[in-house]
């Protein structure tokens, strides 16, 4: 086995991974869409099948099952190098027929097609390269999630598990738009806000009235004073509903809060201060509970993950992408928990693209052969 092998394959694959693409694009798989992840989960392991490679599920009752794969040497027992990849996406049922996946003038457009279903099949094609040639210097493990648009409830303890046994993790969320990767991230915590009130008519019995509404209001104001920009934190309630009528004082409320932050530090800080907000009634009669749906924790880069991002970037040269650099991102993603475990991590190592969550996502379909050539060398050299 030579280095060209591995890469000039991967090069003669180029079509292969665009079609595998079209297929798990063209297949809905909200986060809470079970059925369609799964679906997806299928179309890849008919794959693996197809090359031999031994893959298992991990079932979950509400959300997508986990898939494992694995490429290794018989008998061997060091410590692999994990590729991530999750395969949800943020758009409900009936998206992919609305808009299938399609390419126009070098960018392929369609749900979920850069985050990040490019990133999965770069990975397996990767993995199917060290399979078919060998030469891989570890065991290489693949894990595809199911859930991590919605904090990886479901996953979170299945990629903590398996990134404390990695050596290295190469999580290949989409490329940023600048053709760089990920060396650090915002963590982030979804909340949800409920309030209650009382209901009473608003003009023949007004004062007997607390509204849910106007304590919300309050509320809202005060979250989202707790911003600091000059510190990368940021609180957003970016959803809101109540009432009962326009001529009925409101008995309930609920807001959906998204915190940011950096500093590990600051998450304490601000949680406590949220918690104070909404333990104070400023609508007297009023009373709240908050419940935190799901979290996300920072990249901090270490020495270590430093490291690996300059032998991915000296790999990356070599295939063309001499102005590759690390990048911060204020999103969130998996590799927070695999970097939290204190296992080197790299994150954005996909295919690039931008405009994720919108109907413009889009992937440079150029991008996809040289960004998983530079994976595989960073494997064969690590």
């Amino acid at each position: 086995m030579s280095e060209a092998q591995i890469t000039d394959w991967l090069a003669s694959q180029r079509q292969a991974m665009i079609d595998l693409l079209r297929d798990v694009v063209n297949i809905d798989s909200g986060s809470y869409d079970k059925a369609g992840v799964d679906a997806v989960g299928a179309r890849f392991e008919r794959h693996f099948a197809e090359h031999g490679i031994p893959c298992r599920r991990e079932a979950d009752a509400t959300f997508g099952d986990a898939i494992h794969a694995e490429v290794a040497k018989p008998g061997s027992n060091e410590k692999p190098v994990l590729l991530m990849g999750h395969r949800d996406t943020v758009f409900g049922k009936g998206e992919a027929e609305r808009r299938p996946f399609t390419i126009k003038d070098g960018r392929a457009y369609g749900p979920g097609v850069a985050d990040m279903k490019s990133g999965v099949v770069m990975n397996i094609f990767v993995a199917t390269a060290f399979h078919k040639f060998g030469g891989n210097p570890h065991p290489i493990k693949l894990l595809i999630t199911s859930d991590e648009e919605i904090g990886s409830p479901s996953s979170r303890p299945v990629i903590e598990r398996e990134g404390r046994t990695a050596r290295a993790v190469f999580n290949s969320e989409p490329g940023r738009p600048t053709g760089n990767v990920v060396t650090g991230r915002k963590g982030g915590i979804f909340m949800h806000l409920a309030i209650t009130g009382k209901a009473a008519h608003s003009g023949a019995n007004f004062a007997a009235g607390v509204s849910a509404i106007g304590e919300l209001a309050h509320k809202i104001v005060h979250i989202h004073a707790l911003t600091d920009l000059d510190k990368g934190i940021t609180l957003n309630v970016g959803l809101v509903s109540g009432g009962q009528s326009v001529n009925t004082t409101a008995p309930s409320a609920e807001g959906q809060i998204d915190l940011r932050y950096v500093d590990p530090a600051d998450r304490t800080r601000v949680m406590d201060a949220i918690e104070k907000i909404v333990a104070t009634s400023y609508v007297p009669g009023t009373s709240a509970t908050l419940t935190i749906k799901g979290e996300f924790v920072p990249v901090v880069q270490s020495a270590e993950s430093k490291a690996l991002f300059e032998g991915y970037q000296a790999a990356a040269q070599q295939v063309g992408l001499t102005t590759l650099q690390g990048e911060f991102s204020g999103g969130c993603a998996d590799s927070g928990f695999t970097a939290a475990v204190g296992t080197p991590t790299i994150c954005g190592l996909g295919p690039v693209g931008g405009l994720a969550h919108t109907p413009e996502e889009y992937l440079d379909i150029d991008s996809i052969v040289p960004r998983a050539q530079a994976l595989a060398l960073a494997i064969l050299r690590g």
